[in-house]
């Protein structure tokens, strides 16, 4: 069943952006919000081609230079991550505070709840896999991960949360990443609230990222550290790997904006702005919107330069 309600008015959403901007700068001095979490105060972005979806407790859409266009969003409170595919223009995956996860095959302009078998919790991050458009991943928090391969109208439970210094963490980022490493080239990245993990598609073990053959890693238990890695104990805000360029990875920490060119060994810093969630367009590796405390940026040369999104 598709689920439609009343469209937001621009004023509204413009409103949530300040809202969230407030929040993450009073975040960044230090200020704790009683009761924020990622999980209650999310805010996430995607390109569906080259639309900008921008989405919260209301969703906006913002197609190459026009005036955006207030969207329907699904049933479920606020969204927490978006997820489109480069081969399924129009399709766009939320997972929600409420409700799971809910699909759009319109652009945004309607959405169906596809949340059949998932625990009755928020879902954190949701990814697509790189290889297999259908195939939906889905954080959820205080859970694990679950994995959907008709696009999301059943699940089942896949991995157990990254165990990390001592106990499971949340899921904060998901990103699918192609790989000749991994089980038939998929590997899930996971950005969590003490650093990067990831887990190839026969969720054998969450593993540190590391260089050489990961595969054979796994069977030996070795554990290369990576050479450059990002900070250590940092979360990671967001994480995204670019569709055309499957090796390039984007992660959001508090200390800024970071990129790697070989899958997450070797890492520099591109921003110093905290961002909470970005996106990178399907064709063009190099063109990237990030929303920061400041509101929404991009950058069309591989975050060498930022300028802020006019027309929002």
């Amino acid at each position: 069943m598709t689920l439609l309600l009343p469209t937001p008015t621009r004023r509204t959403f413009l409103t949530s952006v300040v809202a969230f901007g407030a929040g993450a700068a009073a975040s960044a001095s230090g200020i704790r919000t009683v009761g924020a979490t990622p999980a209650a105060t999310g805010f996430a972005i995607a390109f569906d081609g080259d639309a900008l979806i921008v989405g919260s407790e209301q969703l906006l859409r913002r197609d190459d230079g026009e005036a955006s266009t207030p969207l329907r969003g699904p049933a479920g409170g606020n969204v927490l991550s978006l997820v489109t595919h480069k081969d399924r223009a129009g399709r766009i995956a939320a997972g929600l505070a409420k409700g799971g996860v809910a699909l759009s095959v319109d652009g945004g302009r309607s959405w169906e709840a596809r949340n059949q078998g998932l625990p009755d919790a928020p879902v954190t991050a949701v990814t697509v896999a790189a290889l297999s458009p259908d195939a939906l991943y889905a954080a959820v928090r205080g859970d694990g991960l679950w994995k959907s391969d008709d696009a999301g109208r059943s699940w089942a439970f896949a991995m157990d949360r990254p165990w990390l210094e001592g106990s499971e963490r949340d899921t904060m980022a998901l990103t699918s990443v192609d790989l000749a490493t991994g089980m038939g080239g998929i590997w899930i990245y996971a950005g969590t609230e003490l650093g990067l993990t990831r887990v190839p598609d026969c969720f054998c073990r969450w593993q540190d990222v590391q260089p050489g053959d990961a595969m054979d890693a796994l069977v030996s238990g070795g554990a290369p550290v990576p050479e450059v890695p990002l900070p250590k104990g940092e979360p990671i805000l967001a994480l995204i790997s670019a569709p055309s360029l499957p090796m390039r990875l984007y992660a959001a920490l508090p200390s800024g904006i970071w990129v790697s060119e070989d899958a997450g060994v070797v890492w520099a810093q591109r921003s110093s702005s905290r961002a909470q969630a970005l996106a990178v367009h399907p064709e063009n590796a190099d063109h990237v919107a990030a929303l920061t405390r400041d509101g929404l940026t991009q950058t069309r040369d591989g975050g060498r330069s930022w300028s802020a999104l006019a027309n929002l």
